[in-house]
């Protein structure tokens, strides 16, 4: 990877986890950081243990046989020091160096690649297993020849997209085995560096196989709307609750979350909107309290999709929730880093298909500008996502602004296609009658047609 983006931390974090005084490590420095200055900052990290050093782990400096630019003399002081120290962990950093410093000798490509082989031979031939460690530009993973000897490639890359960077890890070759393909966000904390693997539709998930009996139904919380839904909510599904600011889809999400916690069912929520601890209602700071209710920090800016589904899949497996409610998708969108923004349907998608495919049932809330003109259910374009929606809208009625709600769709399930008004008051959401009466609703102004 490029200068920067965590080779040497990397390094030094799998060297002083693997490292034992019965498997020994070795770790050459060449002239990017001297031993003295290397140990000044990795030893900020949580994983750096001083009792290692020289008990199980050795720091050498190759400086001196780099600057003569000779291949054999780097071979013969690594092969030296090998044969002297036995270890079972070599790593060489940084190995670009060397490759410069010797590049003016003649036939320098065929010398480099003669180099790297005996290089692994021996140190294979010692069953060493060996880290080289340089700073390259991703076009060179199809042409240097280091790549093409090495059994395994991990690249480390840090995006810069207007204000926010963003670090991805690849796993571009590894011999013999499989890996997990594409780029997966990582961070270094105090604690070293922290890898979230991109999460695979289908890969360890616990739902049940299909059957052709009816899903179980949960209820919503809301009196009257699991009637709307067909007999409330399928288990499993995810469902839509679309809105202008105000309408009550955090309410309506609350009381999903209370029904979840009165029968049993633990519920998990990230809130976008605003710091949990800022917009919590009391309803569910009490869920929080009683142990009914766990809750994803979203306070940093920047946010990455990997690592909130780390977070939400960690904290599901901990509290053995059933119940999943992001709040909201606007929000959430505008938390993102601009690089998972230009994205946000695709990783969407997976974020639902993955929490569903684990026996979830996601209730998401979405901004809607309330637009009279035309019929929207989701700014994101991800209506065809869930499996459910519901809709909330204004009107004008007798001068009065008032609110109605309707089930536009409940996948593979007979549903209500009536527009109901309803309250927000002390109880929560209360629905009231369907609004038979009256045409035009969803324009904004109903006319009252007498039966």
């Amino acid at each position: 990877g490029a200068p920067g983006s965590g080779k040497t931390t990397l390094a030094h974090q799998i060297m002083f986890s693997l490292a034992s005084p019965e498997r020994r490590a070795l770790y050459f420095t060449v002239l990017g950081e001297p031993p003295l200055k290397m140990l000044r900052y990795q030893q900020q990290f949580g994983f750096f243990d001083l009792d290692k050093v020289d008990e199980s782990v050795r720091f050498v400096s190759l400086a001196g046989e780099v600057l003569d630019g000779n291949f054999n003399l780097i071979l013969q002081r690594i092969l030296r020091e090998v044969e002297s120290d036995a270890p079972a962990l070599v790593f060489v950093d940084s190995f670009r160096s060397v490759m410069l410093a010797t590049k003016d000798q003649p036939d320098s490509a065929n010398a480099i690649q003669l180099f790297v082989q005996q290089l692994g031979m021996h140190l294979t031939s010692c069953e060493a297993t060996s880290f080289l460690v340089g700073e390259y530009i991703y076009e060179e993973s199809e042409t240097n020849p280091v790549f093409t000897v090495a059994d395994g490639l991990i690249w480390l890359t840090q995006n810069i997209h207007r204000d926010s960077m963003v670090r991805k890890i690849e796993v571009k070759k590894m011999r013999g085995q499989a890996q997990l393909p594409g780029l997966h966000t990582f961070h270094i904390t105090d604690a070293g560096v922290q890898a979230f693997p991109r999460v695979i539709v289908g890969a360890g998930t616990t739902a049940n196989p299909p059957t052709a009996a009816p899903a179980e139904r949960l209820g919503m919380g809301t009196p009257r709307l699991d009637e709307m839904l067909g007999g409330g909510l399928p288990r499993g599904y995810s469902l839509l609750v679309a809105g202008p600011a105000g309408s009550g889809k955090t309410i309506l999400a609350t009381a999903f979350l209370q029904e979840g916690a009165d029968c049993g069912e633990p519920g998990v929520i990230a809130a976008f909107e605003k710091s949990p601890n800022e917009t919590m209602s009391p309803a569910l700071a009490n869920l929080v309290r009683t142990g009914h209710l766990g809750v994803i920090d979203t306070r940093s800016l920047d946010l990455d999709i990997d690592v909130t589904m780390h977070q939400m899949l960690e904290m599901i497996e901990r509290m053995r929730a059933k119940r999943v409610v992001i709040d909201s998708l606007s929000g959430f969108e505008l938390a993102l880093a601009p690089t998972y923004s230009e994205n946000f349907r695709d990783s969407l998608y997976r974020m639902v298909a993955v929490l569903t495919a684990k026996g979830m049932t996601v209730l998401m809330t979405s901004e809607l500008e309330d637009r009279y003109t035309d019929l929207r259910f989701s700014p994101h374009g991800a209506a065809f996502l869930t499996d459910a929606i519901i809709v909330q809208r204004y009107i004008e009625m007798k001068s009065e602004l008032r609110r109605v709600i309707a089930v536009v769709k409940v996948r593979a399930s007979t549903h209500s296609k009536q527009l109901y008004q309803f309250e927000i008051n002390d109880d929560g959401l209360v629905i009231g009658e369907p609004l038979a009466e009256y045409q035009g609703l969803l324009g904004g102004q109903p006319k009252f047609e007498s039966g």
